[in-house]
Protein backbone atom coordinates (compact mmCIF):
# COMPACT_ATOMS: atom_id res chain seq x y z
CA UNK A 1 0.00 0.00 0.00
CA UNK A 2 1.52 2.90 -1.03
CA UNK A 3 1.78 5.94 1.71
CA UNK A 4 -0.61 9.18 1.45
CA UNK A 5 0.83 12.32 -0.49
CA UNK A 6 0.26 15.68 0.27
CA UNK A 7 -0.80 18.15 -3.15
CA UNK A 8 2.75 19.83 -3.29
CA UNK A 9 2.09 22.15 -5.79
CA UNK A 10 0.17 24.89 -5.19
CA UNK A 11 -1.71 25.33 -9.02
CA UNK A 12 -3.04 21.56 -8.51
CA UNK A 13 -4.64 23.03 -4.96
CA UNK A 14 -6.13 25.53 -7.01
CA UNK A 15 -7.26 23.33 -9.93
CA UNK A 16 -8.67 20.99 -7.62
CA UNK A 17 -10.87 23.71 -6.27
CA UNK A 18 -12.08 25.16 -9.43
CA UNK A 19 -12.94 21.49 -10.58
CA UNK A 20 -16.08 21.56 -8.44
CA UNK A 21 -16.80 24.99 -8.78
CA UNK A 22 -16.57 24.94 -12.55
CA UNK A 23 -19.17 22.15 -12.05
CA UNK A 24 -21.21 23.92 -9.52
CA UNK A 25 -20.86 21.29 -6.89
CA UNK A 26 -19.92 23.46 -3.84
CA UNK A 27 -20.69 20.74 -1.03
CA UNK A 28 -17.03 19.11 -2.60
CA UNK A 29 -15.56 22.55 -3.08
CA UNK A 30 -16.06 23.18 -0.02
CA UNK A 31 -15.09 19.88 1.89
CA UNK A 32 -11.79 19.94 -0.41
CA UNK A 33 -10.88 23.62 0.75
CA UNK A 34 -12.09 23.19 4.38
CA UNK A 35 -9.84 19.94 4.65
CA UNK A 36 -6.83 21.50 3.40
CA UNK A 37 -6.98 24.28 5.32
CA UNK A 38 -8.19 23.52 8.82
CA UNK A 39 -5.60 19.95 8.88
CA UNK A 40 -8.81 18.02 10.21
CA UNK A 41 -9.22 14.31 9.89
CA UNK A 42 -12.00 13.18 7.96
CA UNK A 43 -13.85 12.21 10.34
CA UNK A 44 -14.16 15.18 12.13
CA UNK A 45 -14.64 17.78 9.07
CA UNK A 46 -17.64 14.89 8.37
CA UNK A 47 -19.27 15.77 11.70
CA UNK A 48 -18.90 19.33 11.21
CA UNK A 49 -22.33 21.21 11.89
CA UNK A 50 -23.09 24.26 10.54
CA UNK A 51 -23.23 25.41 14.47
CA UNK A 52 -19.69 24.33 14.69
CA UNK A 53 -19.25 27.30 11.94
CA UNK A 54 -21.97 30.17 11.86
CA UNK A 55 -23.84 31.86 15.03
CA UNK A 56 -26.80 31.99 13.58
CA UNK A 57 -27.37 34.81 16.80
CA UNK A 58 -25.16 37.04 15.22
CA UNK A 59 -25.55 36.15 11.91
CA UNK A 60 -21.42 35.78 11.27
CA UNK A 61 -19.15 33.05 11.06
CA UNK A 62 -16.91 32.28 14.03
CA UNK A 63 -13.53 33.39 14.52
CA UNK A 64 -12.40 29.53 15.92
CA UNK A 65 -13.64 26.04 14.79
CA UNK A 66 -13.56 24.08 18.27
CA UNK A 67 -13.56 20.50 17.83
CA UNK A 68 -12.99 17.30 20.53
CA UNK A 69 -11.19 14.95 17.59
CA UNK A 70 -12.55 11.41 17.53
CA UNK A 71 -8.33 9.80 17.26
CA UNK A 72 -7.15 11.59 19.87
CA UNK A 73 -9.66 12.66 22.02
CA UNK A 74 -8.20 15.93 22.49
CA UNK A 75 -9.65 19.41 22.20
CA UNK A 76 -8.22 21.63 19.36
CA UNK A 77 -9.27 25.14 18.55
CA UNK A 78 -8.31 26.29 14.76
CA UNK A 79 -8.40 29.30 13.34
CA UNK A 80 -11.23 29.33 10.10
CA UNK A 81 -8.81 31.80 7.79
CA UNK A 82 -10.27 33.73 4.48
CA UNK A 83 -10.28 31.11 1.84
CA UNK A 84 -11.93 28.29 5.05
CA UNK A 85 -14.73 31.45 5.60
CA UNK A 86 -14.99 32.20 1.33
CA UNK A 87 -15.97 28.25 0.96
CA UNK A 88 -18.61 28.33 4.08
CA UNK A 89 -20.20 31.68 2.80
CA UNK A 90 -20.62 30.19 -0.98
CA UNK A 91 -21.70 26.81 0.68
CA UNK A 92 -24.25 28.58 3.18
CA UNK A 93 -25.26 30.63 -0.48
CA UNK A 94 -26.12 27.22 -2.19
CA UNK A 95 -28.60 25.60 0.18
CA UNK A 96 -31.98 26.71 0.23
CA UNK A 97 -32.46 26.56 4.27
CA UNK A 98 -29.80 25.79 7.09
CA UNK A 99 -30.29 25.26 10.55
CA UNK A 100 -27.30 24.87 13.21
CA UNK A 101 -27.80 20.95 13.62
CA UNK A 102 -27.37 20.40 9.82
CA UNK A 103 -24.02 19.00 8.94
CA UNK A 104 -21.72 20.88 6.46
CA UNK A 105 -21.23 18.13 3.97
CA UNK A 106 -24.76 16.56 3.78
CA UNK A 107 -25.93 13.23 2.20
CA UNK A 108 -28.07 13.38 -0.75
CA UNK A 109 -29.36 10.01 0.91
CA UNK A 110 -31.77 10.65 4.41
CA UNK A 111 -32.80 13.47 6.24
CA UNK A 112 -29.67 14.77 7.52
CA UNK A 113 -26.88 12.76 7.49
CA UNK A 114 -23.34 13.58 6.70
CA UNK A 115 -21.91 12.10 3.25
CA UNK A 116 -19.65 8.83 4.41
CA UNK A 117 -15.63 8.46 4.64
CA UNK A 118 -16.38 6.93 1.07
CA UNK A 119 -18.06 9.06 -0.51
CA UNK A 120 -15.49 11.88 0.33
CA UNK A 121 -12.72 9.89 -0.62
CA UNK A 122 -14.52 9.20 -4.14
CA UNK A 123 -14.70 13.18 -4.54
CA UNK A 124 -11.29 13.61 -3.72
CA UNK A 125 -10.33 11.02 -6.03
CA UNK A 126 -12.25 11.92 -9.44
CA UNK A 127 -10.99 15.86 -8.99
CA UNK A 128 -7.73 14.18 -8.57
CA UNK A 129 -7.81 11.91 -11.45
CA UNK A 130 -9.15 14.28 -13.77
CA UNK A 131 -6.86 16.50 -13.52
CA UNK A 132 -4.21 14.06 -13.60
CA UNK A 133 -2.67 14.99 -10.28
CA UNK A 134 -0.04 12.29 -9.50
CA UNK A 135 0.92 11.03 -5.96
CA UNK A 136 -1.38 8.61 -4.16
CA UNK A 137 -3.88 11.28 -3.08
CA UNK A 138 -6.80 10.61 -0.95
CA UNK A 139 -8.77 12.11 2.19
CA UNK A 140 -5.59 12.05 3.87
CA UNK A 141 -4.28 14.18 1.61
CA UNK A 142 -5.85 17.08 3.00
CA UNK A 143 -4.86 17.35 5.99
CA UNK A 144 -1.39 16.57 5.05
CA UNK A 145 -1.32 19.35 2.29
CA UNK A 146 -2.13 21.93 5.09
CA UNK A 147 0.82 20.71 6.79
CA UNK A 148 3.28 20.47 3.74
CA UNK A 149 2.60 24.14 2.61
CA UNK A 150 2.94 25.60 6.31
CA UNK A 151 6.49 24.18 6.34
CA UNK A 152 7.31 25.14 2.89
CA UNK A 153 5.90 28.45 3.97
CA UNK A 154 8.64 28.57 7.00
CA UNK A 155 6.55 27.44 9.72
CA UNK A 156 8.33 26.56 12.49
CA UNK A 157 7.98 22.48 12.53
CA UNK A 158 7.37 22.22 16.31
CA UNK A 159 4.29 24.01 15.50
CA UNK A 160 3.33 22.25 12.89
CA UNK A 161 3.89 19.31 15.02
CA UNK A 162 2.13 20.45 17.87
CA UNK A 163 -0.87 21.47 15.23
CA UNK A 164 -1.11 17.59 14.23
CA UNK A 165 -0.60 16.66 18.22
CA UNK A 166 2.80 14.43 16.79
CA UNK A 167 4.77 13.13 19.80
CA UNK A 168 8.07 14.07 17.91
CA UNK A 169 9.32 16.08 15.34
CA UNK A 170 10.13 12.83 13.53
CA UNK A 171 7.07 11.75 12.87
CA UNK A 172 5.82 15.24 12.14
CA UNK A 173 8.70 15.07 9.04
CA UNK A 174 7.38 11.94 8.16
CA UNK A 175 3.92 12.61 7.89
CA UNK A 176 4.60 15.55 5.57
CA UNK A 177 6.86 13.33 3.07
CA UNK A 178 9.14 15.42 2.89
CA UNK A 179 11.26 14.42 -0.22
CA UNK A 180 15.03 14.39 -1.39
CA UNK A 181 13.33 17.03 -3.84
CA UNK A 182 12.40 19.35 -1.03
CA UNK A 183 16.14 18.83 0.22
CA UNK A 184 17.51 19.60 -3.17
CA UNK A 185 16.03 22.65 -3.64
CA UNK A 186 17.16 24.35 0.10
CA UNK A 187 20.75 23.45 -0.94
CA UNK A 188 19.86 25.13 -4.20
CA UNK A 189 18.15 28.10 -3.16
CA UNK A 190 20.90 28.32 -0.25
CA UNK A 191 23.85 30.61 -1.92
CA UNK A 192 26.43 31.57 0.61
Amino acid sequence: MQKTQPIRNTRDILRLKQYYLDRNQIRNYALLTLGMNTSLRIGDLLLLRWENVYDFHRNCYHKHLEVLEQKTRKNTRIALNKEAVLSLQNLKNSLAVVSGEDYLFRSRQGQNRPISRSQAFRIIKNAANSLHITGTISCHSLRKTFGYHAWKNGIPPAVIMAIYNHSSLDVTKRYLSIDQDDKDKVFLELNL
